[in-house]
């Protein structure tokens, strides 16, 4: 045969077993494997947003509490700075 490639027939050791037909549920899983929760007192929530500085693109000032929660999480789960700002 020419093109074997082509052939219906695939040997069993590279043939996929499991063909995902639901990409929205598969991506979604995806995400939620990663799903951690973290439990932070109500003074510390009301700490944790910054100000607005009533300036337009201006730079947030975050409260020391955010920075070291975020850098403790860093630390635990070993992320790169990055990762724990965007978590």
């Amino acid at each position: 045969m020419a093109e074997a490639h082509k052939r219906a027939y695939r040997h069993p050791k590279y043939k996929t077993s499991y063909r995902i037909k639901n990409w929205s549920e598969y991506e979604e899983s995806l995400r939620n494997r990663g799903d951690i929760s973290v439990w932070l007192s109500q003074d510390a929530i009301n700490a944790w947003t910054p100000p607005r500085n009533g300036k337009r693109g201006g730079q947030p000032l975050y409260s020391d509490i955010a920075i070291e929660t975020s850098l403790t999480l860093r630390l635990v789960f070993h992320l790169p700075l990055r990762q724990a700002e965007a978590l």
